[in-house]
């Protein structure tokens, strides 16, 4: 027990330095804010009020809590390729609200992330993906499994054109961890969904290998 407390202590002391150093900052406008907020009051109060519903390719429904246009997708454009992976914290609060709202009937076994690349992993650093769905586990309290991995190289989605789009995520991805699916309710989760076929080819291989259901999430998507 002893420990247990110690070790929250430590954390708590390890957040505050960090609060000093690098400062929370509005996703939207950059002023700062207090760790524990997800946008400034002036944007929190301008954010839709609506969830967006959309359909991966295949059928699979998904929820998503941002339009991909104006302030939200520059926030976005941050996040994935400037270093900015602090926002995964702020963002999450939006997409677990809008899991929340679009799927409080169903009860999943965990969550994962769309994959990356091993070579764009160790471009970027992080899985922007993975970072909103390992926030997410925790706003939600549901476990978060890596069961999804990308074996083989592609062209990144927004550069290809929409017709190229199907062809250039088929085969890509596998299931790592066929046993932990079988049977299981997953939440799939990525950050922006614009085509659907991503995602839809992500749920295709855990139906694949034998899960019950998918449901998915996205912080943005493109209007259609």
């Amino acid at each position: 027990m002893k420990k247990q407390t110690r070790n929250k202590t430590i954390s708590k002391f390890k957040s505050a330095v960090a609060g000093i150093i690098f400062p929370c900052r509005c996703p939207y406008c950059h002023i700062v804010i207090r760790r524990d907020e997800y946008a400034c009051k002036k944007c929190a109060d301008k954010l839709p009020k609506i969830v967006y519903h959309r359909f991966a390719i295949g059928g699979a429904p998904c929820a998503s809590p941002l339009p991909y246009l104006n302030e939200y997708a520059n926030a976005v454009k941050r996040f994935k390729f400037s270093g900015k992976g602090y926002l995964a914290q702020a963002f999450s609060f939006l997409i677990a609200k809008a899991v929340r709202e679009s799927y409080g009937e169903y009860s999943f076994d965990f969550i994962t992330c769309v994959p990356m690349h091993i070579s764009s992993l160790r471009s970027r650093r992080y899985n922007q993906a993975e970072k909103l769905a390992r926030e997410c586990s925790e706003r939600l309290d549901i476990p978060f499994l890596d069961v999804l991995e990308q074996h083989k190289k592609k062209a990144a989605q927004h550069s290809c054109k929409r017709s190229e789009r199907a062809k250039n995520v088929q085969g890509v991805f596998r299931v790592a961890d066929k046993p932990a699916v079988k049977g299981r309710n997953i939440l799939l989760i990525d950050d922006i969904i614009t085509t659907g076929n991503t995602l839809g080819e992500c749920v295709k291989i855990l139906k694949r290998a034998g899960c019950a259901d998918v449901c998915c999430a996205t912080l943005c998507t493109t209007v259609v």
